[in-house]
């Protein structure tokens, strides 16, 4: 996936560009507003930060906007609420508050990008998680030693953006405004009913830790021998 980073401050931009390109992105750094505006090639997601040093990010947001579709997410240290419900509707898809970490802007990004974008046929392929556990995400399908298992849509939700990144400890937080809804603001009591419904549901493929005060962190289960989480191609292991 091809990210524009558009941030002036080179260490922030520096530690993020390292992060996401661990993780497999592509990264394209540009410092000022007008760069980003000139930016002629591919990307399918801009992180834009507000506070550039030659006009204002929210400008820049909306010029972005008004050319097309592409899924613009706001990094900035204003964690004002006006500047967030402003950038919310002048365009932007999410807004990270600064501090962040990187994982924290992975899961944004992907989440942005499930609600705009629908997976390709390229990409339809189920994935596997341990011995037991399949995903169909084209589908929005879960097979558990083969057979289907019936998941409500919001179980459903939960699950597949938890195996996104397996081991990932999620804040209540992130997973509220990743599944529910980006805004969340209300409380969060759902979240431990549809994780319960989970492990019960999936039990022996996944366990769901709840860390306690910060959030959920999914495991597979796995045999000695495993090899890690893959996609399969054809639908088979």
């Amino acid at each position: 996936m091809r990210v524009l980073l558009v941030e002036d401050d080179e260490p922030v931009a520096e530690s993020l560009r390292r992060g996401l390109l661990r993780y497999g992105f592509e990264v394209e750094w540009v410092t000022t507003g007008g760069a980003a505006l000139a930016h002629e090639g591919p990307c399918d997601v801009v992180l834009l930060d507000l506070g550039l040093p030659d006009t204002d990010g929210l400008d820049v947001c909306k010029a972005l906007r008004a050319r097309g579709e592409i899924p613009i997410i706001v990094i900035s240290a204003r964690s004002d609420e006006t500047d967030r419900v402003v950038g919310l509707e002048i365009g932007a898809d999410d807004y990270v508050s600064k501090p962040f970490g990187v994982r924290e802007v992975i899961a944004r990004i992907r989440a942005v990008m499930r609600r705009v974008q629908p997976r390709t046929l390229a990409d339809s392929g189920p994935d596997r998680y341990g011995p037991r556990l399949t995903i169909d995400r084209r589908a929005a399908r879960v097979r558990l030693d083969g057979e289907e298992v019936a998941l409500a849509p919001k179980e459903y939700d939960l699950l597949a953006f938890l195996t996104e990144e397996p081991g990932a400890l999620m804040s209540r937080e992130q997973i509220m405004e990743a599944v529910w809804d980006a805004n969340w603001f209300g409380p969060t009591k759902t979240l431990d009913v549809h994780v319960a419904a989970l492990r019960r549901k999936l039990a022996g493929a996944i366990a769901i830790e709840a860390v306690r005060g910060v959030g959920f962190r999914l495991e597979v289960v796995k045999t000695a021998d495993d090899d890690p989480p893959h996609r399969l191609a054809d639908g088979t292991s």
